[in-house]
This record gives structure tokens, sequence and C-alpha cells, in this order.
């Protein structure tokens, strides 16, 4: 370990305590200034849920300079924790004390509660908090499916590789003997099906012979949960939309059937969503789990099982009032732990430029990627730059997204489109990329950078955020559609043996 790692690594625990940072408000007159109005406006008539984020958060700036994936990661759960272990304190006493539900979380500075008006209004009035938001339940629009989404008619599994991983060079990258092995996805969604023929043998949970849930499992839907139930105990998925994302990362069934970028790859997942509906808790508390595993029970954190990547095929409207500093903090905290946080850039397209304008997609810190055709054309549907929030050139690259043809429930497959289709081909090629080159593993930006300069480049006659589309990167494709041969194969030196 370097010289500086070990003294960063192994600050005092006081140290620790205080590193933090503020966050600058704006001075208000009154605590109502502080809350969404949403949330007075359903405290004013009954219990409501919120998410009250405080103005000291860790400062994490430090984990940048560590080395490898692990140190960075228990560097930042450290950080994270003992900043809100020391500054939520007071807050969880009252809210004990007075008999309110409440989560506290750690990945950023901020508690879950619920409550009436009496206690929102003392919480408010604390100089420690910032600002509280809403966090109400929403039913996310899904992509397109095929016009017979019905499972029984559609049971039959492709043969062969199908036209999407060919046409972003998976296979090429098979051929050298670099599968994903020795890689672990981490997935948020609306849950996984988990024995499906493509999944089963990919999922970290399954060694081939028994199945073990710990630290590859977390249910984040405590009430309701549709056929799943709430808190399953097992991957399960009350939609279908999961599934078939990661059918798109890892699944192969063994048996002649590819649909999956990274097939050597191991996944692990996290149900952020309630029959299609989300809301900023939940997934919130997926981000808290990725970052730091633990066992059913939610006992025993382990960071050294976290994964390599995330895959986010959803995103967070104005409706779920996730348009705010609080996700954005943690999907940073995140990507400092060393994980690549890849997201889709959103299915609004029809809006034309500025269209990337949802969480996660619209931060910096997020890796967002658009959807192509067969013929490498921009599907309609998928956003263009830049981001509607932040004026950032999004999405970072594209993929495929139309007609993809993946894992659906009860072991059966289906065709759907959108950028939710389009994100898992990149967060397989991740896991492609580190298992080429395990160092790179905890290394997000080489990691982003090194996909970006080796798409396959596309232009446009679209101009976005005054940036043209002939110029690469443009905000309609980014820098171009993935390749996984390129960014691999041609650009990184590989040992071959012969005979």
């Amino acid at each position: 370990m370097h010289r500086l790692s070990r003294i960063i690594y192994f600050l005092p625990l006081f140290l620790i305590l205080i590193s933090t940072r503020s966050i600058v408000a704006a001075p208000v007159s009154n605590w109502q200034e502080k809350v969404e109005s949403r949330v007075l406006e359903d405290a004013s008539s009954d219990q409501t849920e919120y998410l009250v984020f405080l103005n000291h958060q860790a400062d994490l700036d430090m984990a940048e300079q560590l080395e490898s994936k692990q140190e960075k990661g228990e560097f930042v759960v450290k950080r994270l924790k003992a900043a809100a272990e020391n500054i939520q304190k007071p807050i969880l006493d009252f809210l004990t004390a007075e008999g309110v539900e409440h989560r506290s979380f750690w990945i950023a500075n901020l508690i879950w509660v619920q409550s009436d008006y009496k206690v929102l209004e003392t919480i408010a009035k604390r100089n420690d908090t910032s600002k509280i938001y809403s966090d109400q339940k929403f039913a996310v629009e899904f992509p397109e499916t095929d016009p017979d989404p019905g499972i029984s008619n559609r049971s039959s599994s492709p043969s062969g590789i199908v036209w999407n991983i060919a046409k972003v060079n998976a296979p090429s990258v098979w051929e050298a003997g670099i599968t994903g092995s020795g890689v672990v996805i981490g997935g948020q969604d609306t849950g996984y099906d988990w024995d499906h023929p493509a999944l089963k043998e990919k999922y970290r949970g399954w060694n081939g012979t028994t199945v073990d849930h710990n630290y590859n499992w977390h249910d984040a839907i405590h009430t309701g949960g549709g056929i799943c139930g709430p808190d399953a105990s097992e991957p399960c998925d009350d939609f279908w939309h999961g599934t078939h994302t990661m059918g798109t990362m890892v699944g192969d069934d063994g048996a002649g059937s590819q649909i999956g970028v990274a097939p050597g790859a191991k996944w692990i997942g996290c149900r952020n969503m309630d029959q299609g509906d989300g809301k900023a808790s939940t997934y919130i508390e997926c981000f808290q789990w990725f970052v730091q595993p633990t066992d059913l029970n939610n006992q025993n954190g382990n960071t050294a099982l976290a994964p390599h990547v995330i895959n986010n095929s959803w995103y967070c409207p104005p409706e779920e009032e996730c348009n705010w500093d609080s996700l954005q903090e943690v999907v940073n905290n995140t990507r400092a732990a060393g994980i690549v946080v890849v997201t889709s850039a959103g299915n609004e397209g029809y809006n034309g430029c500025g269209s990337v304008r949802f969480p996660p997609a619209i931060y910096e810190s997020s890796f967002s990627i658009g959807a192509t055709d067969q013929n490498d054309g921009i599907a309609s549907f998928s956003s263009r730059g830049p981001s509607g929030y932040t004026n950032l050139l999004k999405p970072n690259v594209s993929a495929p997204g139309v007609g993809i043809y993946s894992s659906t429930l009860a072991g059966a497959y289906r065709t759907a489109s959108g950028t939710s289709m389009a994100s898992p081909h990149v967060s397989g090629l991740v896991a492609l990329l580190i298992s080429a080159r395990p160092e790179l593993a905890g290394q997000v930006e080489q990691i982003e950078t090194l996909i970006e300069q080796n798409a396959e480049p596309r232009t446009t006659s679209e101009n976005c955020g005054g940036i043209s589309g002939e110029v690469i990167p443009n905000n309609t494709y980014g820098w171009g559609r993935i390749d996984a041969f390129e960014t691999i194969i041609d650009n990184i030196y590989i040992p071959f043996t012969t005979n």
C-alpha cells in the first residue's frame, strides 16, 4: 500500500468525525421555506413520508487518492457512517422519544421520517436541517414491449447470439477468453427472477448446488410488493423489467441462448420499485446496500462484497421530488467508493434537446446511456442532452436499445425497447473491461474514459446545447455507440498462448 494511502486510511476516528462539509443554503426567513410544498400540504391533513437532508455531509475528497477499490470502499463507508452517527443523533433521539417511525441513512446524511405536521415543524426549525423533501411513490414509465407481451406466447429462448450483443462486438472479446469472470454487477430495478435459466448460474448466491441470498440480495420494498410481497427473502421480480435488464448484462442459459454482454460475470440485486412504483427512499436504500452489502437481516455489512458496477434502468422525476441535492450526494458517494454508476438517459427524446432531465442520469457522477437501433441510428425516444438540470453533455455513450430480446418472468423471454435496455450493455462492458484489466477495479474515471474514447463515433444533423451534432462527442449519441472489441482488445495488451 502506498504510504499516503496508509496515512489516509488509518486516520483517527476523531478526524473522521469532524471531516464534514457544510451544505450552503440560502437564508430562510421561516422554517416552512426549508420544506417542499407537497410535504406541507400532506402533513397538514395527515401523516406523510419525507426525507430530512442535513446541513453537514461527509467530505470524501481524499478517497480519490486511494489505490484500490477495497480501500476506497472502506474509507468511504467509515467516513459516511461516522458523519451520520455524529450528526444525526439529536434528531434520532427526538424521533425515538416521540415514537415516530423513521429510518436513518448513512450513504448520505439524511433521515426518512413518517410524521404529522407538529413533528415536521420541530425538525424543520432545527439549524442542522438543510431541506425536507417528499418521499412519495410514482409509477415509472416503462419502455415499450413487443406487440405480444404475454409470457406464455414468448417462451422460446433465442438461438445463438442475439443481434445487439453481436453489434457491440462482445463475442470478439469472449474469443480472447474475456467473459467478465471475477467481476460482480449490481442491479437495482423491479427485482429479478433469480432462477431463470439465463440468470441462475450467474447469480453470486448460487454455487451450483445450494443458494445463499445473504449479501447477494436486498429488498427495499417494505410494504406491498405485489406477487413478491414485502421484504422478500430471495430475489423476486414483481414486474418483468429487472429480469430483462439483467439478461442483457450476464444472460446465458448454457444451451446456446446468449443474451448477455458479460456471461462470465456474477450478479447481485436490489428491488427498488413496488410493481413499477418507485420513490426516493427505496433508490437510496439500494445504493447504500450496494456500497456495503449486508446479510438478510440488514446486519454485518461487508464492503468487500460490493459490486464493481451498478446498473440503473430507472429515473426519478419531479413527481417523486427527486430533482434535488440528496440523490446527487448519494450517487457521488457511491462513485467515490469506486463503483461505476451506469444509468439510462431516459425515454423523452420526443421533447428534443435537453430531454435528459431526470435523476440519476443528469449527474456528472452518473455514466448515462442513450439508445440506438440495429443500424446504429439514435432511437426516436432516446433522451437528448444537454442535461436539463446540470447542462452537462449527455448521454455519455449509446448502446442498442430497440427491439432487445432478453429474459423475463417464469423462465421466458420477450422483446423490449428503451434506454432501460441500452444501459445494461454498458454495465456488461464495464465487467468485461475489469475482467481484462483487474487493476482498473475502482478506477471509475479511467473506465468511463476508455469506454467513451473507444466507442464507434456517431454524428447527426441535430444540434443540441450549442454543440454541433457533427462533432464528437455530441448531445445525441455522446461519444458514440459502445464497442467492446475496440475498448478491450485493440487498446489493451492481452497475452495470448499458442498450442
